[in-house]
């Protein structure tokens, strides 16, 4: 295994990241079955796994803890903070206020004293982010967190947290976790330089566009039952997706690799990139992925994914991605009505 620097943290870790979002109630309940494919990770050579408070309401959390029994001090150690945990307005978001009592929440599910890196799940927009640097900060200082990071920011946002962090003498973000995938390229656009720019490592999340570039989902076939069909319905019928995907196939074979490993390859190719993100819910899938962890692609057959899908661009619609207020909601974009009829 060859092990990169977390940014400029000085902390090395696997090119593949173990993602626990599918262990728990949303996708394998069974705990025994996860700490397997948990431990079969780690005897591979992965020193890294990511998890969220959010995930299967912390049992995603408490599965990972109970798997590191014994390992935790090799182990780098990701989580997340930001999504609700609870009928409370508070039991969510990026306050102080919130954040200094659901890190201990995390560390008591995960049996640990630490984190190694601790992310905003999600931008709040009506929290001052130095108010969220602040208390990060001072988790920092107490030991309880190593390194801070953000997930699914946009690229302003990261811009300003650097400089908040650097006015203000604050930690700052240390890594970010954008999705990244062929079909999903836009972070290629000012995010991947950004992050650079800034000694920040980045951790991408949904390098198989959910499952999209696994060749499961194909142009004019029906949909497989399944979870990312169940709770991304618009996304896995999207067509401009389907027919990227009707090209990509006949060039994974061409390479003689299946499309899963052509599509985690290209991730991989990219030197903005530190780690990707796995998330398997099965023994078979985990295995899948980790068979291809030494396919290189040939700089013809990345050419060719270039026509395809042009660099810096998303394909298709991605449901799970950060959408800010500003385009959520209409009235962010339309001056009130007497303005309108004054003008």
């Amino acid at each position: 295994m060859q092990y990169r620097s977390l940014g400029r943290t000085g902390i090395k870790v696997s090119p593949y990241c173990l993602g626990a979002m599918m262990f728990g109630g949303i996708g394998n309940p069974d705990h025994d079955d996860a700490i397997r494919i948990i431990h079969k990770a780690l005897d591979f050579g992965i020193n890294f796994i990511d998890t969220a408070d959010r995930y299967s309401a912390g049992e995603s959390e408490e599965i990972v803890g109970k798997a590191l029994k014994g390992r935790r001090d090799k182990i780098v150690l990701a989580t997340k903070v930001y999504g609700p945990m609870g009928d409370d307005p508070n039991q969510q978001g990026t306050s102080r206020r919130w954040i200094m009592q659901e890190v201990d929440n995390s560390l008591r599910r995960l049996q640990t004293d630490y984190i190694d890196l601790y992310q905003i799940h999600r931008p709040s927009p009506d929290t001052d982010i130095e108010e969220t640097l602040s208390a990060l900060t001072d988790l920092m200082r107490a030991g309880k967190v190593r390194a801070i990071g953000s997930s699914t920011f946009p690229v302003s946002e990261i811009v300003e947290a650097q400089w908040v962090a650097e006015r203000r003498g604050l930690a700052r973000f240390r890594t970010e976790q954008p999705p990244y995938s062929i079909l999903d390229r836009g972070i290629e656009f000012d995010m991947l330089p950004t992050c650079e720019r800034y000694g920040m490592g980045v951790l991408v999340w949904s390098p198989l566009s959910k499952g999209m570039l696994t060749g499961r989902y194909r142009k004019g076939r029906p949909l497989p039952d399944s979870l990312r069909v169940k709770y991304f319905p618009r996304q896995m019928s999207d067509e401009r997706s389907l027919d990227a995907v009707e090209q990509l196939i006949p060039l994974a074979d061409e390479a003689g690799l299946s499309l899963t490993h052509m599509a985690m390859a290209f991730v991989m190719a990219h030197p903005g990139v530190t780690s990707a993100i796995l998330g398997p819910r099965t023994m078979q899938h985990l295995d899948d992925l980790l068979a291809g962890a030494e396919v290189r692609l040939s700089d013809d057959v990345l050419d060719r994914i270039d026509q395809i899908v042009p660099p810096g661009t998303d394909v298709g619609l991605n449901e799970a991605a950060y959408t800010p207020p500003a385009i959520l909601k209409a009235d962010l974009r339309r001056r009130p009505t007497h303005e309108r009829a004054a003008a």
